[in-house]
Formats: C-alpha cells, sequence, structure tokens
C-alpha cells in the first residue's frame, strides 16, 4: 500500500488524525456487532454495515498508521504472537 500511495502523491494523515479514525472505525465495529448480537437493533433509518467491511476499514486504517511510522506489520503481529504464546501457554 504504500507503493500505491507514493504513485499517487498522497501522503499519510498525521497520527493523531489516525488514530481519531481508528477509534471511529472501532466504534462501527461495536455498532455492527451490537446490531447483530447485543441488545441494540439498529432503527429502520439506519444504514445497514457489514462486519467483513468495517473489519477492513480497521485493517485499512492500521496499515497507514504503520506504514505512516515505518512499522513492519509481519514483525509486529510475529512478536505480539510470541508474547500471547508465551503468556498464556498454561492458562487453558
Amino acid at each position: 500500500m504504500a507503493t500505491w500511495f507514493k504513485e499517487k502523491g498522497w501522503r499519510y494523515w498525521h497520527p493523531t488524525n489516525q488514530c481519531l479514525r481508528l477509534a471511529e472505525e472501532v466504534g462501527e465495529v461495536a455498532r455492527v456487532v451490537n446490531d447483530l448480537y447485543g441488545e441494540k437493533p439498529k432503527r429502520d433509518d439506519e444504514k445497514q454495515q457489514e462486519l467483513e467491511e468495517e473489519i477492513g476499514d480497521i485493517i485499512y486504517t492500521l496499515i497507514c498508521l504503520a506504514n505512516s511510522q515505518g512499522i513492519d506489520l509481519d514483525e509486529a503481529i510475529r512478536n505480539s504472537c510470541a508474547k500471547v504464546i508465551k503468556r498464556d501457554k498454561d492458562r487453558y
């Protein structure tokens, strides 16, 4: 995606704006989950949203934030998985 941004001549938003966007997207996922499984179904006049699309928006926003900060997402997820495996090896 970083190559695509460069080809388009786009710049990433300021990290603060990216975090705010991420919070917005997480809220949209929460709204969909609440509609699907919670006690607050959508009103008839509310736009229907798909969980897959909203999760995709979170991933896209995280990729943008990581790219703007020079973070290697492959390494980040490997480190997170290793941390959870070590921490929870005897938990379940």
